[in-house]
């Protein structure tokens, strides 16, 4: 059955990375795929990704992971977003 059939937006809450500490969140679905595209927003337990047609956006960070953890367990490419919401301060 399509979970995802006629739903206007959807939602993933996942974790960041696998047992092995590999990204979970990759450039391209390797799985076979039966809602292409409808996913609009990524949540874990470290950041909020937004889902654009350009691409992911760091909306938020929601651990104390700095920016450049996210960076390090995100294999995706990302942007930031305009208003960037942090728990502590951004590193360089």
């Amino acid at each position: 059955m399509d979970l995802v059939a006629g739903v206007k937006r959807v939602v993933v809450m996942m974790e960041h990375v696998n047992k092995k500490g590999e990204s979970k969140i990759i450039p391209q679905c390797t799985l076979p795929l039966t809602g292409q595209g409808c996913v609009k927003v990524i949540v874990t337990e470290h950041a909020v990704f937004d889902v654009t047609d350009a691409g992911l956006v760091l909306r938020e960070i929601l651990s104390h992971a700095t920016l450049a953890d996210i960076r390090a367990m995100t294999a995706a490419p990302f942007t930031l977003a305009p208003l960037l919401q942090t728990p502590i301060p951004l590193e360089a």
